[in-house]
């Protein structure tokens, strides 16, 4: 048994490498677990998104129907907009949110620890993964353009004979937008 340097230096070296590396590794798994949290609450959240936005889409395709009551189904529209809103808001794990941000930028870049590596040189150094939310963020309440409900989408659409090309949201953002429409329903449209 190796209990010191004096009694084997060569084992006693390697045991206290791998004491060392065996607490650090602990430490990358409470790690790896944090930002398996974080994807999974993105993930959940984008996944309830879709369905909501699937659903707006079946309003809409139901709103061209001849004699359907347009304002009736806008009022749905704003309920499962309001959705969308909470959806995104609350999809947030340990102080992040990769579906929402409040912020006057388009984005930013998470950082998660990936992984422990000791090279062959006898070095430890922890790798990350890194993700933009700049492909995740739904709703962006102060810079509209980077929410992918809140930013303009140019939409061409035709009704009867005529096509018509025009920008629209489909969320408003608290900042707004002057320069585009918001996708909503009237007696009209």
């Amino acid at each position: 048994k190796v209990e010191s340097a004096s009694d084997n230096a060569a084992y006693w070296s390697i045991a206290t490498t791998m004491r060392s590396d065996n607490k650090a590794l602990g430490a990358v798994e409470d790690a790896i677990g944090l930002g398996a949290a974080k994807t999974d609450t993105a993930s959940t959240g984008m996944e309830s998104a879709i369905s909501v936005v699937s659903d707006i889409k079946a309003k809409l395709v139901a709103a061209r129907e001849p004699g359907v009551d347009k304002e009736k189904i806008n009022k749905e529209l704003a309920e499962l907009k309001n959705q969308l809103g909470s959806v995104a808001k609350s999809a947030s794990f340990n102080g992040e949110n990769w579906l929402y941000d409040n912020s006057d930028t388009t984005g930013t870049t998470q950082e998660m620890v990936g992984s422990f590596v000791r090279g062959s040189d006898g070095n430890v150094s922890i790798k990350t993964i890194s993700f933009d939310t700049t492909n995740s963020i739904l709703i962006n309440d102060e810079a509209a353009a980077g929410g992918l409900l809140t930013k303009d989408t140019l939409a061409t659409y035709a009704y009867g004979t005529t096509t018509t090309t025009a920008s629209y949201y489909l969320i408003s953002s608290v900042a707004g937008d002057a320069t585009s429409n918001e996708v909503t329903l009237t007696t009209t449209t």
